[in-house]
């Protein structure tokens, strides 16, 4: 089983080929960064027990994240939560700049929720980047 220091290594190996200065405290903050989004991503999507469902949603007026919680029975709630999303993407933002490189936020739950490259990214071409996740 890899450890969190060999998962950062083989995120360092693949990010030095867009980024040959990007060092291992630079691949540390991605990977984890794409741990955050990657969980991120299965929160908005939901989850349910016997008991309740819930998920993340966004207030569509201010932009601030809330869990609701569906009760099977009783009332429905929301619960404002830390931004965890918009923390990991300005952590990836600043690592990204400071190695001159572009990256994209692929916010589907069930492949890589980080790519990065040379090349501007968008969602019709970011699987020609990096993927960053180990």
């Amino acid at each position: 089983m890899m450890t969190a220091h060999d998962k950062d290594y083989k995120v360092l190996y693949y990010l030095e080929r867009v980024a040959p200065d990007a060092t291992l405290e630079d691949a540390r903050i991605l990977r984890r960064a794409e741990r955050t989004l990657q969980r991120w991503g299965e929160e908005e999507c939901g989850n349910s027990n016997d008991h309740c469902s819930w998920c993340i949603t966004r207030d569509e007026e201010t932009g601030k994240p809330y869990r609701e919680v569906h009760p099977h029975r009783g009332e429905s709630r929301r619960e404002p939560i830390a931004d965890r999303e918009a923390g990991a993407l300005k952590r990836i933002k600043a690592v990204c700049e400071r190695l001159g490189i572009n990256y994209f936020h692929q916010g589907d739950p069930r492949g890589c929720a980080l790519y990065v490259s040379r090349e501007t990214l968008t969602g019709s071409n970011y699987t020609n980047g990096i993927a960053i996740c180990a």
